[in-house]
């Protein structure tokens, strides 16, 4: 195994593993090729515990590429299986922070729809109720603050999702005219442009769980950073 840059560990124990995810990887392997996350903390789990053999790690949940973050691994199939079961039963708790383009027109609010992910294309649409393949997407926001700089209104908000779909907080947000940050593949402010762009304006600030063996309220939380977070302070 070789060793690669550091990934921020938060707590580990016999059973999970909770991190920060950087901004720009993916969690697990892709057609790109590019070396992900899962790969990552088992090389650093080796060289760091010396082990005999490669770490297990089980991926429970994920984060899109663009975004950085709070994630939990689990050690054992025991731990995953718990976890997962959270996850379905809805009591895993994933919390957002968002810079959206223009400004939310109410401080708080729930977004519900239902979405149809296009595995071919790697994209999620909103759709009809009761169509084949779609599922519920909800989450809660609340606005934090706004800022206007010379290019355009910004709204910086917290999310909670009440369900985890795939590219769910991006499809929601940008279906409304608020699209996340540096966007290109949902929010049209972005899409035609040159710049390519490594992140977005989404964070995991906070996870909550149970653990998977001692049943303890499990709470890790980290701070967002990066050009789209940078604006908060430009702009105040």
């Amino acid at each position: 195994m070789r060793k690669n840059k550091k990934i921020n560990i938060i707590y580990k124990d016999d059973q999970i593993v909770v991190c920060e995810k950087p901004k720009g990887i993916p969690v697990s392997s892709d057609k790109t090729g590019d070396m992900d996350l899962l790969h990552q903390l088992k090389n650093q789990l080796f060289f760091e515990e010396n082990t005999d053999g490669e770490p297990q790690l089980y991926l429970v949940h994920r984060l899109d590429r663009p975004v950085g973050g709070v994630m939990v691994f689990a050690r054992t199939k025991k731990a995953a299986a718990s976890l997962t079961e959270q996850i379905k039963d809805h009591t895993f708790e994933k919390d957002y922070q968002a810079v959206l383009t223009g400004w939310l027109p109410d401080d708080e609010g729930t977004f519900r729809d239902y979405l149809l992910k296009d595995p071919k294309n790697n994209v999620s649409k909103i759709v009809k109720e009761g169509t084949p393949g779609a599922k519920e997407a909800i989450l809660d926001y609340e606005v934090i603050d706004m800022m206007e700089d010379s290019k355009m209104k910004y709204t910086y908000c917290l999310i909670h999702l009440e369900t985890g779909r795939h590219h769910q907080i991006r499809v929601q947000t940008s279906s409304r005219g608020f699209g996340i940050w540096g966007d290109t593949k949902y929010n049209p402010i972005y899409q035609k442009t040159k710049k390519k762009y490594k992140e977005i304006g989404l964070f995991a600030a906070r996870i909550a769980f149970e653990h998977p063996t001692t049943g303890e309220k499990m709470v890790f939380k980290a701070d967002p950073s990066g050009e789209a977070f940078d604006l908060l302070e430009m702009t105040e």
